[in-house]
Protein backbone atom coordinates (compact mmCIF):
# COMPACT_ATOMS: atom_id res chain seq x y z
CA UNK A 1 0.00 0.00 0.00
CA UNK A 2 1.33 3.24 -1.65
CA UNK A 3 0.98 6.40 1.00
CA UNK A 4 2.16 9.93 -0.24
CA UNK A 5 4.57 11.49 2.29
CA UNK A 6 5.92 14.77 2.78
CA UNK A 7 9.59 13.33 2.99
CA UNK A 8 8.71 11.84 -0.77
CA UNK A 9 7.16 15.25 -2.04
CA UNK A 10 10.69 16.89 -1.29
CA UNK A 11 12.37 14.71 -3.83
CA UNK A 12 9.69 16.25 -6.86
CA UNK A 13 11.17 19.68 -7.95
CA UNK A 14 7.97 21.75 -7.43
CA UNK A 15 8.74 25.91 -7.35
CA UNK A 16 8.16 25.64 -3.54
CA UNK A 17 7.49 23.83 -0.46
CA UNK A 18 4.04 21.54 -1.07
CA UNK A 19 1.57 22.89 1.44
CA UNK A 20 -1.27 20.84 0.40
CA UNK A 21 -2.26 17.36 -1.64
CA UNK A 22 -4.98 15.04 -1.85
CA UNK A 23 -5.44 12.19 -4.13
CA UNK A 24 -6.95 11.92 -7.36
CA UNK A 25 -9.65 8.94 -7.83
CA UNK A 26 -10.11 7.95 -11.63
CA UNK A 27 -7.48 5.41 -12.95
CA UNK A 28 -6.74 1.79 -12.21
CA UNK A 29 -2.42 1.97 -12.18
CA UNK A 30 -1.15 4.34 -10.75
CA UNK A 31 -1.73 6.88 -7.39
CA UNK A 32 -2.63 10.23 -8.55
CA UNK A 33 -2.46 13.60 -6.70
CA UNK A 34 -3.30 17.09 -6.81
CA UNK A 35 -0.36 19.49 -5.22
CA UNK A 36 -0.33 22.76 -4.06
CA UNK A 37 2.71 24.66 -2.93
CA UNK A 38 3.62 27.85 -0.63
CA UNK A 39 3.56 30.03 -3.56
CA UNK A 40 -0.08 28.75 -4.99
CA UNK A 41 1.64 27.16 -7.94
CA UNK A 42 -0.57 23.63 -8.54
CA UNK A 43 0.66 20.24 -10.10
CA UNK A 44 -0.35 16.65 -11.39
CA UNK A 45 1.33 14.29 -9.62
CA UNK A 46 1.58 10.50 -10.70
CA UNK A 47 2.69 7.91 -8.72
CA UNK A 48 3.12 4.30 -10.37
CA UNK A 49 4.95 2.48 -6.80
CA UNK A 50 7.56 -0.28 -7.46
CA UNK A 51 7.84 -0.02 -10.95
CA UNK A 52 10.66 0.97 -13.43
CA UNK A 53 12.09 4.21 -14.82
CA UNK A 54 10.50 2.92 -18.38
CA UNK A 55 6.91 3.35 -16.82
CA UNK A 56 6.50 6.91 -16.91
CA UNK A 57 9.50 7.66 -19.65
CA UNK A 58 7.08 5.87 -22.14
CA UNK A 59 4.50 8.39 -21.04
CA UNK A 60 6.51 11.55 -20.67
CA UNK A 61 8.37 10.82 -24.71
CA UNK A 62 4.54 9.65 -26.52
CA UNK A 63 3.33 13.10 -24.22
CA UNK A 64 5.94 15.11 -26.38
CA UNK A 65 5.07 13.43 -29.51
CA UNK A 66 1.27 14.53 -29.08
CA UNK A 67 1.94 17.55 -28.32
CA UNK A 68 3.32 18.52 -31.78
CA UNK A 69 -0.13 18.54 -33.04
CA UNK A 70 -2.52 18.82 -30.33
CA UNK A 71 -2.86 20.12 -26.54
CA UNK A 72 -1.16 17.91 -24.03
CA UNK A 73 -0.02 18.19 -19.89
CA UNK A 74 3.51 19.81 -19.86
CA UNK A 75 5.45 16.96 -18.51
CA UNK A 76 7.66 19.07 -15.95
CA UNK A 77 9.84 16.01 -14.43
CA UNK A 78 9.84 12.69 -13.78
CA UNK A 79 11.68 10.86 -11.10
CA UNK A 80 11.91 8.12 -8.61
CA UNK A 81 12.31 7.79 -5.00
CA UNK A 82 13.72 4.30 -4.46
CA UNK A 83 11.39 1.52 -6.62
CA UNK A 84 8.59 4.17 -6.52
CA UNK A 85 8.41 6.20 -9.85
CA UNK A 86 6.54 9.50 -10.47
CA UNK A 87 5.62 11.76 -12.93
CA UNK A 88 5.35 15.47 -12.40
CA UNK A 89 2.93 17.41 -14.85
CA UNK A 90 1.23 20.98 -15.29
CA UNK A 91 -1.77 20.95 -13.31
CA UNK A 92 -5.14 21.63 -15.59
CA UNK A 93 -8.76 22.92 -15.09
CA UNK A 94 -10.00 20.71 -16.70
CA UNK A 95 -13.53 19.12 -17.26
CA UNK A 96 -15.01 15.87 -19.19
CA UNK A 97 -17.61 18.41 -21.89
CA UNK A 98 -16.12 20.23 -24.56
CA UNK A 99 -15.88 20.67 -28.46
CA UNK A 100 -15.83 16.84 -29.61
CA UNK A 101 -15.99 18.72 -33.18
CA UNK A 102 -11.77 19.78 -32.02
CA UNK A 103 -11.00 16.69 -30.35
CA UNK A 104 -11.83 14.96 -33.98
CA UNK A 105 -9.93 17.27 -35.94
CA UNK A 106 -6.88 17.27 -33.13
CA UNK A 107 -6.76 13.02 -33.36
CA UNK A 108 -6.59 13.86 -37.15
CA UNK A 109 -3.98 16.39 -36.62
CA UNK A 110 -1.84 13.68 -34.37
CA UNK A 111 -2.52 10.95 -37.50
CA UNK A 112 -1.14 13.03 -40.12
CA UNK A 113 2.43 12.70 -38.36
CA UNK A 114 3.90 9.88 -39.70
CA UNK A 115 7.09 7.10 -38.53
CA UNK A 116 10.31 8.67 -39.13
CA UNK A 117 11.44 5.29 -41.06
CA UNK A 118 8.24 4.50 -42.99
CA UNK A 119 7.35 1.29 -40.91
CA UNK A 120 4.97 0.26 -38.04
CA UNK A 121 6.48 -0.09 -34.76
CA UNK A 122 8.11 2.57 -32.33
CA UNK A 123 11.97 2.99 -31.53
CA UNK A 124 11.74 0.75 -28.09
CA UNK A 125 9.45 -2.03 -26.87
CA UNK A 126 7.19 -1.06 -23.77
CA UNK A 127 7.43 -3.82 -20.98
CA UNK A 128 6.48 -2.06 -17.60
CA UNK A 129 2.68 -1.97 -17.91
CA UNK A 130 0.53 -4.75 -17.28
CA UNK A 131 0.13 -5.74 -20.73
CA UNK A 132 3.91 -5.64 -22.85
CA UNK A 133 3.69 -3.97 -25.67
CA UNK A 134 6.32 -5.67 -28.98
CA UNK A 135 7.37 -2.50 -31.21
CA UNK A 136 9.82 -4.08 -33.62
CA UNK A 137 9.63 -2.10 -37.11
CA UNK A 138 7.73 -3.58 -39.48
CA UNK A 139 6.71 -2.79 -43.33
CA UNK A 140 3.65 -4.15 -43.05
CA UNK A 141 0.89 -3.35 -41.09
CA UNK A 142 -0.94 -6.60 -41.31
CA UNK A 143 2.47 -8.35 -39.89
CA UNK A 144 3.14 -5.86 -36.91
CA UNK A 145 -0.66 -6.05 -35.82
CA UNK A 146 -0.97 -9.56 -35.98
CA UNK A 147 2.34 -10.50 -34.64
CA UNK A 148 2.83 -8.15 -32.29
CA UNK A 149 -0.36 -7.52 -31.10
CA UNK A 150 -3.37 -9.58 -31.67
CA UNK A 151 -1.00 -12.87 -31.15
CA UNK A 152 0.52 -11.79 -27.94
CA UNK A 153 -2.63 -11.51 -26.53
CA UNK A 154 -3.50 -14.87 -27.23
CA UNK A 155 -0.88 -16.44 -25.67
CA UNK A 156 -1.49 -14.32 -22.93
CA UNK A 157 -5.40 -15.85 -22.52
CA UNK A 158 -4.09 -19.30 -23.10
CA UNK A 159 -1.63 -19.05 -19.84
CA UNK A 160 -5.12 -17.68 -17.93
CA UNK A 161 -7.36 -20.25 -19.03
CA UNK A 162 -9.26 -17.73 -20.87
CA UNK A 163 -9.19 -18.97 -24.96
CA UNK A 164 -10.41 -21.95 -26.66
CA UNK A 165 -11.22 -20.08 -30.00
CA UNK A 166 -8.02 -20.96 -32.22
CA UNK A 167 -10.83 -21.79 -35.10
CA UNK A 168 -12.34 -18.87 -35.02
CA UNK A 169 -9.53 -17.18 -34.68
CA UNK A 170 -7.53 -18.56 -37.32
CA UNK A 171 -10.30 -17.43 -39.64
CA UNK A 172 -10.49 -14.48 -38.58
CA UNK A 173 -6.39 -13.33 -39.40
CA UNK A 174 -7.25 -14.46 -43.17
CA UNK A 175 -9.85 -12.53 -43.05
CA UNK A 176 -8.07 -9.74 -41.93
CA UNK A 177 -5.05 -10.22 -44.17
CA UNK A 178 -7.38 -10.33 -46.86
CA UNK A 179 -8.91 -6.80 -45.98
CA UNK A 180 -5.24 -5.28 -45.44
CA UNK A 181 -4.22 -6.30 -48.88
CA UNK A 182 -6.57 -3.44 -49.81
CA UNK A 183 -6.50 -0.96 -47.91
CA UNK A 184 -4.23 1.81 -48.14
CA UNK A 185 -2.46 1.54 -44.56
CA UNK A 186 0.29 4.29 -43.52
CA UNK A 187 2.03 4.41 -40.30
CA UNK A 188 1.06 7.34 -38.43
CA UNK A 189 1.41 8.36 -35.05
CA UNK A 190 -1.44 6.79 -32.53
CA UNK A 191 -2.20 7.98 -29.25
CA UNK A 192 -2.43 4.03 -28.89
CA UNK A 193 -4.57 4.00 -25.70
CA UNK A 194 -7.67 6.36 -26.99
CA UNK A 195 -10.98 5.61 -24.77
CA UNK A 196 -12.87 8.14 -23.15
CA UNK A 197 -10.84 8.03 -19.73
CA UNK A 198 -7.91 9.83 -22.00
CA UNK A 199 -9.09 13.45 -22.76
CA UNK A 200 -10.47 16.12 -21.18
CA UNK A 201 -11.14 19.41 -22.17
CA UNK A 202 -9.73 23.12 -20.85
CA UNK A 203 -12.98 24.24 -18.94
CA UNK A 204 -12.09 27.59 -20.06
CA UNK A 205 -12.01 27.36 -23.62
CA UNK A 206 -12.90 23.79 -24.22
CA UNK A 207 -10.28 22.84 -26.57
CA UNK A 208 -9.05 19.49 -25.90
CA UNK A 209 -6.53 17.63 -23.74
CA UNK A 210 -4.75 14.46 -24.51
CA UNK A 211 -3.86 12.31 -21.99
CA UNK A 212 -2.34 8.86 -20.94
CA UNK A 213 -0.93 7.77 -24.32
CA UNK A 214 0.81 4.57 -25.12
CA UNK A 215 1.96 5.89 -28.49
CA UNK A 216 3.37 3.90 -31.37
CA UNK A 217 3.29 4.00 -35.30
CA UNK A 218 0.47 2.11 -36.74
CA UNK A 219 -2.96 2.51 -39.08
CA UNK A 220 -4.92 5.31 -37.79
CA UNK A 221 -7.44 3.17 -38.11
CA UNK A 222 -6.40 1.46 -34.67
CA UNK A 223 -7.59 4.56 -32.42
CA UNK A 224 -10.63 5.07 -34.76
CA UNK A 225 -11.70 1.56 -33.93
CA UNK A 226 -10.80 1.62 -29.93
CA UNK A 227 -13.14 4.88 -29.87
CA UNK A 228 -15.85 2.31 -30.64
CA UNK A 229 -16.01 0.07 -27.96
CA UNK A 230 -17.15 1.89 -24.87
CA UNK A 231 -18.24 5.01 -25.68
CA UNK A 232 -17.80 8.55 -25.30
CA UNK A 233 -17.44 9.91 -28.60
CA UNK A 234 -20.45 11.59 -29.99
CA UNK A 235 -21.39 12.49 -33.52
CA UNK A 236 -18.94 15.08 -33.68
CA UNK A 237 -16.24 14.11 -33.28
CA UNK A 238 -16.35 11.72 -36.28
CA UNK A 239 -17.79 14.08 -38.56
CA UNK A 240 -14.48 16.51 -37.02
CA UNK A 241 -11.84 13.80 -37.43
CA UNK A 242 -13.50 13.20 -41.07
CA UNK A 243 -12.72 17.23 -41.81
CA UNK A 244 -9.48 16.55 -41.73
CA UNK A 245 -9.29 12.71 -42.74
CA UNK A 246 -11.84 11.19 -43.85
CA UNK A 247 -12.44 7.52 -43.68
CA UNK A 248 -11.62 4.98 -45.95
CA UNK A 249 -13.89 2.94 -47.92
CA UNK A 250 -14.34 -0.29 -45.95
CA UNK A 251 -13.59 1.00 -42.78
CA UNK A 252 -16.71 -0.26 -40.31
CA UNK A 253 -15.24 -3.94 -41.07
CA UNK A 254 -11.76 -3.42 -40.27
CA UNK A 255 -12.48 -1.11 -37.10
CA UNK A 256 -13.73 -4.66 -36.02
CA UNK A 257 -10.36 -6.29 -35.45
CA UNK A 258 -9.54 -3.02 -33.13
CA UNK A 259 -12.50 -3.57 -31.48
CA UNK A 260 -11.66 -7.80 -30.85
CA UNK A 261 -7.92 -6.35 -29.57
CA UNK A 262 -9.22 -3.99 -26.70
CA UNK A 263 -12.01 -6.80 -25.41
CA UNK A 264 -8.93 -9.23 -25.87
CA UNK A 265 -7.18 -6.79 -23.50
CA UNK A 266 -9.75 -6.35 -21.11
CA UNK A 267 -10.41 -9.93 -20.98
CA UNK A 268 -6.68 -10.03 -20.35
CA UNK A 269 -6.61 -7.12 -17.38
CA UNK A 270 -10.12 -7.68 -16.00
CA UNK A 271 -11.86 -11.30 -17.09
CA UNK A 272 -15.38 -11.56 -16.44
CA UNK A 273 -17.83 -10.80 -18.90
CA UNK A 274 -15.06 -9.04 -21.52
CA UNK A 275 -13.98 -12.84 -21.90
CA UNK A 276 -17.69 -13.37 -23.68
CA UNK A 277 -17.29 -10.11 -25.22
CA UNK A 278 -14.28 -10.72 -27.09
CA UNK A 279 -15.50 -14.49 -28.26
CA UNK A 280 -18.81 -12.65 -29.45
CA UNK A 281 -16.62 -9.97 -31.85
CA UNK A 282 -14.49 -13.18 -33.14
CA UNK A 283 -17.90 -15.14 -34.25
CA UNK A 284 -19.17 -11.61 -35.60
CA UNK A 285 -16.40 -10.90 -37.75
CA UNK A 286 -16.14 -14.41 -39.39
CA UNK A 287 -19.67 -13.82 -39.63
CA UNK A 288 -19.64 -10.95 -42.25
Amino acid sequence: MFNLTKAFLKEVPTNAEVTDFHEVHGGDINKAYSLTDAQGGRYFLKVQPNSVLAFFQHEADGLKLLGQAARVPKVIALGHVGQDQWLLLEYLNATNYGNQYSLGQDLAKIHSITSPNGQFGFDKDFKAGKTSKINTWQSSWYEFFVKQRLNVLRELLINEGKWNDDQNYKKAIEIFQSLMEKHDSRPSLLHGDFWSGNFMFDADSGQPIFIDPDVYYGDPEFDIGITTVFGGFNQDFYVGYQSTKPFQSGAERRLMFYQLYYLMVHAHLFAGSYIQAYRGKLAQIIQQ
